[in-house]
């Protein structure tokens, strides 16, 4: 497994200035791009999982969707998708946030998870954490049980981690 992480962490590429001047985006998509490296990523999230019961997987927009619905797969479980307000169809539940260059609205499907039923949430970087904290309020809104933040990805600078207060967090590659 450490072999993966080395190999997944050499493949992450730096972009600065991006989405805006003084921030350094660290860009997955040469990963995703690579059959292998990619298969690893997502091992790294399944065997973190393999002997959880789960019955959802929740993935944040839009790199989430990635890692988390491949993940629901191999898994053999649901995927519930976290996205930007006004993307979904039906009766959703909404939170907003903060993120480290402004500010946003992510909602979920009412009926995504059901009450009782054991998630973990995967997203691709944790950062400030206020995604994933909204993410974490709109499972616990609906009375699921969040077993498990998960990232690939954890910029431990931003201590996006104190924002998930007693949630379990988890990351494999911390910059």
């Amino acid at each position: 497994m450490s072999d993966d992480i080395g190999l997944l962490r050499a493949s992450i590429r730096d972009v600065p200035d991006f989405p805006q001047p003084g921030v350094l985006f660290k860009d997955i998509t040469p990963i995703l791009s690579k059959g292998d490296l990619f298969q690893r990523a997502i091992n790294l999230f399944v065997e973190s999982n393999r002997f959880r019961e789960i019955d959802k997987v929740v993935g944040i927009d839009a790199r989430g969707f990635i890692f988390g619905a491949a993940a629901a797969y191999a898994l053999g479980v649901g995927f519930v998708p976290v996205r930007k307000k006004g993307k979904l169809p039906y009766h959703t539940t909404n939170r907003s946030y903060r993120l480290e260059y402004g500010e946003a609205v992510v909602e979920m499907h009412r009926d995504g998870v059901a009450k009782g039923e054991c998630v973990v949430i995967i997203d691709d970087l944790l950062a400030t954490g206020g995604t994933a904290a909204a993410a974490a309020a709109l499972v616990d809104e609906v009375g699921g049980e969040l077993l498990s933040l998960q990232f690939l990805i954890e910029l431990e600078f931003l201590k996006g981690r104190e924002k998930l207060g007693e949630h379990q967090v988890e990351s494999f590659i911390r910059f």
